[in-house]
């Protein structure tokens, strides 16, 4: 009875070989099309990064001939009059201070507003993780005058403490949401197991809750860092001296008195976004790893 079941319902390879048609083999290395498609979305990415970079090493009659050509010859004087000039090296300086500093701070409070949220049972904890959610669709752009008056108030105009302190501020909302699911995901009988050790929740906190968030520590970090590096529109209205600058305002400044040479605007513009891009590249998988983390959390 099983024999004949069997032959009453042929599966569908032998239905068809029975058809006569062929078989469709599914590549072993995937479809073609899926790999156009990313090489084409890698192109759009790559072409303006290679432009801008390859562009300062030409001259300008080199970019009005043959604006997408390759340098012929190759001229380097572009790059190394930026990197001689001190006024570079201060922007450069004061970018480190401003990103390095929010990026501590951020990091240092949202893990710890994360750890209270995640493992704390209180009333309200709902209510503050939603505040501090409401809190990514509040845009700077909106906050901008109502911030500058303070930062006035408060005398921290023209210093870049009044830029690292606003930073701080929209840079918890995305931290707290990436860190809440990691920190909960730690399971209790951790927890339990380290009080039964006479380890109080202080030294959980330092002993077992930092080593195994690490992955989204680093996640928060890298992406705080480039954001503070790339900002524009805070410094923008919140420093004037051009002593205090930082490296997007640099490029405007930049652009500014030497509009008409293209090739060493390009080349200033290189290399103030290479530190980002090279510090992005070197940890990218642990962003990737941090974001997967987050979300099976």
């Amino acid at each position: 009875m099983t024999t004949s079941t069997l032959d009453a319902a042929p599966g569908p390879s032998r239905s068809r070989r029975a058809s006569g048609r062929p078989q469709r083999r599914k590549l072993p290395w995937g479809s073609p099309a899926v790999y156009f498609i990313a090489l084409v979305v890698i192109g759009l990415t790559l072409a303006p990064v290679a432009y801008i970079v390859l562009g300062g090493f030409r001259d300008n009659s080199q970019l009005t001939v043959d604006p997408a050509g390759l340098p012929s010859p190759w001229r380097f004087a572009n790059y190394s009059n930026v990197l001689s000039s001190s006024t570079f090296w201060r922007e450069f300086a004061n970018s480190v201070i401003v990103g390095g500093v929010t990026t501590l701070l951020v990091v240092a409070m949202g893990v710890s507003a994360s750890f209270v949220i995640a493992r704390y049972r209180f009333r309200g904890r709902g209510l503050m993780f939603g505040l501090f959610a409401a809190g990514l669709m509040f845009p700077i752009t909106v906050a901008i005058t109502p911030l500058f008056i303070i930062l006035d108030k408060l005398n921290l105009t023209d210093s870049l403490l009044g830029v690292i302190l606003p930073q701080v501020a929209f840079g918890l909302p995305t931290t707290i949401i990436i860190l809440v699911p990691f920190l909960q995901a730690i399971p209790d009988e951790i927890e339990e197991a380290a009080a039964v050790d006479g380890c109080s929740r202080l030294g959980f906190f330092f002993r077992m809750v930092l080593p195994l968030s690490l992955p989204g520590v680093l996640t928060t970090g890298i992406l705080t860092f480039v954001a503070s590096w790339n900002s524009y529109l805070l410094p923008l209205f919140v420093l004037s001296k051009t002593s205090s600058f930082t490296l997007p305002l640099g490029i405007q400044q930049f652009h500014s008195q030497y509009a008409s040479d293209t090739a060493a605007v390009l080349a200033f513009t290189s290399l103030s976004m290479i530190p980002a891009l090279v510090f992005f590249t070197a940890f990218e998988r642990r962003i990737v790893g941090g974001l997967q983390g987050a979300v099976k959390g």
